[in-house]
């Protein structure tokens, strides 16, 4: 399995807009997408943390090359204060 976690931030009064879309981009379920896990942290509820697993490695760079996916990426950058700090990789452990 692969994929990312991202560290981001709400800009102020945007939270729970961000929240809504994180929804709408979950539910578009792209191929290979396996789990999205977002947290939003207890001491700045404007920031959250991001973890997304694909099946593979190929499958999370199609989905992160896709039109689609940059049309909402597009969208969430415009709810951040900055860009979200990524970490990509493959998940070499993983407990359910």
């Amino acid at each position: 399995m692969y994929g990312t976690i991202a560290h981001m931030k709400a800009k102020p009064g945007k939270a729970e807009e961000l929240m809504a879309l994180q929804s709408e981009i979950s539910d578009r379920k792209p191929e290979g997408m396996v789990a999205v896990h977002v947290y939003r942290l207890d001491n700045d509820p404007d920031q959250f943390i991001l973890a997304v697993l694909f099946k593979d490695k190929a499958s999370y760079f199609a989905n992160a090359q896709s039109p689609e996916q940059d049309k909402q990426f597009r969208r969430m950058r415009e709810l951040l204060e900055a860009d979200p700090h990524w970490h990509d990789g493959e998940v070499v452990q993983s407990i359910t």
